[in-house]
C-alpha cells in the first residue's frame, strides 16, 4: 500500500511530460522561423539572379 501511495504521488512522469511538450513547441517555433527566413532568402537569390542575367 505505501508504494502504491508513492507511485501516486510521484510527479517526475508529469515534470518529463512538461519538457518534451516544451522542446516540442520550440521546435515548431523554429521550424516556422527557419522556413519563412529560407522562403525570403530564396526571393531575395532569385531577384539578383534575374538582375545579373539582363
Amino acid at each position: 500500500m505505501k508504494n502504491l501511495g508513492k507511485l501516486i504521488k510521484d510527479e517526475s512522469g508529469a515534470t518529463a511530460i512538461e519538457y518534451g511538450l516544451i522542446a516540442a513547441l520550440i521546435a515548431i517555433v523554429i521550424i516556422g522561423a527557419v522556413t519563412s527566413i529560407g522562403t525570403n532568402v530564396s526571393a531575395k537569390f532569385q531577384r539578383v539572379s534575374t538582375a545579373i542575367a539582363r
